[in-house]
């Protein structure tokens, strides 16, 4: 879950993505794993979900190398971060931090390889 204010927005990069709702500094977290917030969908209960709910999750959930046994599902404005080579967020265990200042209003970006298992880029 974010710790500090973000919006959703339109986005250059795709579409939607998550924008900062007050400046930053380097090293502050941004975003923690907390198990009471973001929801872990259990691998075993995939196959019995609606096909709906499963493309949503397609979509929005993923494989940490933090978190085992399912999907990790963000329950908030998370759900919406934009990969970047050059993100300005950093992957710690459990959390993420600012690689350098972010302004308030300036899209936040993440390595999406940094956190999800089943990384492979994305298909040109």
């Amino acid at each position: 879950m974010f710790v500090i204010k973000t919006r959703v927005g339109s986005s250059h990069i795709h579409g939607i993505g998550v924008f900062c709702g007050e400046d930053v500094v380097s090293g502050q977290v941004v975003w923690r794993f907390d198990p009471d917030y973001d929801r872990l969908i259990p691998d075993a209960a995939v196959p019995g979900l609606p096909h709906a709910y499963r493309a949503f999750l397609d979509t929005y959930a993923y494989r940490s190398v933090d978190v085992e046994g399912g999907l990790v599902l963000s329950g908030d404005h998370a759900r919406f971060l934009n990969h970047s080579d050059d993100p300005n967020t950093e992957e710690r265990p459990f959390v993420s931090v600012a690689r350098r200042a972010i302004r308030e209003g300036e899209e936040i970006t993440c390595d999406y390889g940094a956190f999800c298992v089943d990384w492979t880029g994305f298909d040109v």
